[in-house]
């Protein structure tokens, strides 16, 4: 019985196959390689025309034909760079910082008087701390 099942799967995939590969044969027939060649030069030559029109569209006209792009680079770049050394410049605001919270054996104890110190000697503080 079970082959019997096995024979009749197989007959059915070879049938199935040569059914698949009568309609590729027939549209292959259709399609011929040149017509395929003719239709890809012509998307081609559409593609280049398109691209032509969309140049020719994008070229500045009036007043704005007059103006360089490398010049207007070069003055955004350096109105960018004069932005960022005013931010540099500027003092910066300090936030509330959250509690860091070390181990127990590496707590530091600070006194709530030293909570007053100018930046100067939290500057040195730091940077004796990061010399550990």
């Amino acid at each position: 019985m079970i082959l019997l099942e096995g024979a009749k799967a197989t007959t059915e995939t070879v049938d199935a196959l040569r059914t698949g590969a009568a309609a590729m044969k027939a549209m292959q027939k259709a399609t011929n390689i040149d017509d395929v060649d003719k239709t890809m030069d012509e998307i081609n030559e559409q593609t280049e025309n398109m691209k032509m029109i969309q140049e020719a569209l994008s070229t500045p006209i009036g007043a704005a034909a007059d103006f360089d792009e490398d010049e207007l680079e070069a003055e955004l770049e350096e109105l960018e760079g004069a932005e960022l050394e005013e931010q540099l410049l500027q003092p910066a605001t300090t936030a509330p910082s959250a509690p860091i919270h070390l181990p127990a054996g590496r707590q530091q104890v600070r006194p709530a008087a030293q909570h007053s110190r100018t930046e100067e000697d939290e500057l040195a503080a730091l940077q004796a701390e990061m010399a550990l």
